[in-house]
């Protein structure tokens, strides 16, 4: 069976953090890191591959995770990888709200548009909603990251860290659902 694309695109983007979390369950969070590194790297020539192109999101994310998972091998300390989901989470906080002044729509409505129409403000709040969220998100992941165990912080960062964005998603779904419009603005 072919997986549909919506399916392949997200299994493709959770590559690397699945690897990563295979890893550190068999050998530990530095082997975990090393193939979190390769794995990164790989899905972003995969990419370039196929398409001549690389997403903003992989390439900021592939940046960051050589700089942190870099610093993190060659410092042996665990302390900087488990810095960059905050840093990248933060880095789309600051994104997305930039977008609400620099350019001509908010990033929220730029990737969702082309299949829903919301009233300009909708989508302000929408892009500020998510930007919150992704603060909260970086300040969570530092919360745990250094509250609790590695073990738990690379559960939570697989776990905690996705189930928490799918349900925003979803609960962000309600609100659209209730304000979107069935004609063009």
């Amino acid at each position: 069976m072919i997986l549909p694309h919506r399916m392949a695109t997200l299994l493709f983007d959770f590559f690397p953090v699945l690897l990563f979390f295979a890893a550190f369950k068999v050998w530990g969070l530095m082997v975990a890191t090393a193939v979190l590194i390769a794995a990164t790297i790989a899905q972003t020539a995969w990419s370039w591959v196929r398409t001549r192109t690389v997403n903003r999101t992989h390439l900021l994310t592939a940046g960051l995770v050589l700089i942190f998972g870099g610093l993190t091998l060659w410092l042996d300390d665990e302390v900087f990888i488990k810095w960059k989901p905050t840093v990248v989470y933060w880095l789309f906080a600051i994104a997305f709200l930039g977008s609400q002044w620099v350019g001509e729509k908010p990033i929220i409505r730029r990737i969702m548009e082309t299949g829903i129409r919301l009233p300009y403000a909708i989508w302000g709040r929408l892009n500020a909603a998510w930007a919150v969220f992704f603060v909260a998100l970086g300040v969570l992941n530092l919360w745990v990251a250094s509250s609790f165990s590695t073990d738990l912080w690379v559960n939570f960062k697989l776990f905690g860290l996705l189930g928490l964005t799918l349900g925003f998603a979803l609960l962000q779904g309600f609100y659209i659902a209730h304000h979107a419009e069935e004609t063009p603005e």
